[in-house]
Formats: C-alpha cells, structure tokens, sequence
C-alpha cells in the first residue's frame, strides 16, 4: 500500500475571519469548493508557499517526508523549493518570452532539447513556438501554463479557478484537456473552483469551506449525495430547499411548499430541513407518494430543458426530450 501522503493542518488570521483548514490527500485530486472569499486561494496560495500560515504544518511523504512548513520547527521552505506547479487564473506566463521560452522556464537549465519537444507536442503547441502570450488565445495561454508546470514534474499541481476567464464553448473544451492532464499526472493535485460542476468532473475528494472553516468533507460524489448542511446542500447546487416539520419516523411536511413527504429512511429529530435537486422530479399520477399538482406553474425555455417553477416555490429541471416522449 502506497504511504503518499500530503498533509495540510493550517491556521491564519484573516481581516474578515479566521482560516482553519485540516486535510489529508492520498493521491488524485482534491477540490476545495466555496463561495468568492472563504480562503479557497489562500489556502492553496499557503501550500505553494506563496503566503505565509500564522501556525500549523504542511508537508509531502512520497519516498520520504519533505516538510514545507512548520511552524513549531520554525521551518518554511521557499516556493522554488517545495516543487509546486502553481496554474494562477490568468496563467502568469512572461509577456516578454515565447511559447518554448515560457515551457523551457520549467526545465532545469542543462534540459535536453527532446524533452522541450516532447512538451510543445504533448500540449499541441506545434507551430506556435515562437510566439508570444499576447498573440494567444485563452485556451493557448492555459496549454503553455500547464506545459511549464509538468515540465519540471513537480509532485503537486494547484489549480486556482482555472476556468474563471473563459467563454462557456473554450471552458468546455479545456476542461476535457485538463481532465486528461490530471489522469496522467502521478501526483497529488488541488483544484480550488466555485463551480461545482468542474468539482465533480476532477475531484475524487472534495472538502467545501464557508469562511474559513472545512464544513463538509469526503469522496465528492458522497458529498454531493448526503451534503448534511444546508450551506453544503446550497453550494453543491440545491434549489430547493425547505424548513420541515417532523410528523412522524418515515413522514416530514415541508413549511415553505407545503407539501407532506414520505421518505425511505427514518427520520433523524436532528433533521432541520429537506432538499430536492431540480432534475430529481419526474411526471407522476396524482395518486403515487409525493406527488403534488403543477398547477399554476410557470415555464422558462432553455436549449436542452425546461426550468419549471410550480405555484409553491419549487424548481423543476425537466429534459425536452422526457417531455416529448412522454407528455
């Protein structure tokens, strides 16, 4: 069993609240989801060594243990030496280089001509080489950024919002390339996003931070599954979420909708609220459990589904296609 390892327990003090994050990663990726201002990029920023935590411990065990930080050994590695790939949101290439200039930065300074080759061609960089960043496209700039980084095969890859700039067709078509970057990268990456869909589609570990604190935890697709909190529930994309009263162990009402629900498992007294994903409805008779009427429904077309919104309040995502077949 691999004993690779890359630890993070940091703490700093912030103007608008405390950062506290502890997290373990085994390999693959992790996402670190939250909404604009909860300490995602300072996180990431601290394990880059790019900032500075006020205590705690960062390090990396691959064939032995390299400490990055500690702040009880008064130990603090500088960037260039924790082998840290850092991808910023605007790439941070050198407007003054060219493409193989910008990829060569990542080579150690007697790098063999073949590998600088075999970079320019992995990142489908042919023919550009001699330009420079200003005379690329977004797309571009973001394969000369990750081709730097795997360049000097750096042990972690920090992925800061690395989709924020784009156009939604350039998104998705980098987002399939990076995808394929990640399956072959042999190490520990970190994607910090407040998009959940790009969390799902990288991430195999998912924490989700809400100023400054870890409030959800574990493989993303249980995340997602069972968000727990309502904050969970809310940034992994719920739409629908209400205030509920108990009435019995399989029976709950819903106070904003109004409706009454039978559920398959018995019902904690801890249970505060109940969520319901848009997509999650389906047409039903008016006689089967949990079915309610849409009368008064309202309906906003949009390419591929309809988004419905019935007289109580709830969200419905429904495929034009289910529609056609069967309403």
């Amino acid at each position: 069993m691999s004993n690779e390892l890359l630890k993070v327990n940091i703490q700093k003090k912030l103007k608008e609240f405390d950062l506290n994050v502890d997290f373990e990663l085994k390999k693959g990726c992790l996402g670190i989801l939250g909404p604009s201002g909860c300490g995602k990029s300072m996180t990431l920023k601290s394990v880059a060594g790019i900032v500075n935590p006020d205590n705690g411990v960062i390090s990396l065990t691959t064939n032995d243990e390299t400490v990055y930080y500690d702040s009880n050994e008064k130990i603090n590695l500088k960037p260039q030496k924790r082998n840290v790939g850092y991808l910023f949101q605007n790439y941070a290439l050198f407007p003054n280089m060219t493409v193989e200039e910008n990829v060569a930065i990542g080579l150690p300074k007697d790098y063999d001509e073949k590998r600088l080759t075999d970079m320019i061609k992995r990142f489908r960089l042919e023919g550009l080489e001699k330009r420079y960043p200003r005379e690329l496209s977004g797309g571009q700039q973001q394969r000369v950024a990750l081709a730097r980084i795997l360049a000097y095969s750096p042990d972690v890859i920090l992925l800061d919002e690395p989709f924020s700039a784009m156009d939604t067709f350039l998104k998705e078509q980098l987002r399939i390339e990076l995808s394929n970057v990640l399956k072959d990268f042999d190490g520990f990456s970190i994607l910090v996003t407040h998009n959940r869909d790009e969390v799902f589609q990288f991430c195999d570990e998912l924490l989700i931070l809400d100023k400054g604190k870890i409030i959800a935890k574990g493989t993303t697709h249980d995340v997602f599954e069972n968000p727990k909190k309502v904050q969970v529930a809310r940034l992994t994309g719920c739409k629908n979420i209400s205030k509920v009263e108990i009435i019995d162990d399989y029976h709950l009402k819903s106070l904003e909708w109004g409706i009454t629900f039978e559920v398959a498992e018995k019902i904690s007294q801890d249970i505060t609220h109940i969520g319901i994903r848009a997509h999650d409805f389906l047409p039903a008779e008016k006689d089967d459990i949990n079915s309610f009427d849409t009368i008064n429904a309202t309906k906003l077309e949009i390419p591929f589904e309809w988004q419905i919104t019935l007289a109580n309040g709830l969200w419905w995502k429904l495929d034009k296609k289910y529609m056609i077949m069967n309403l």
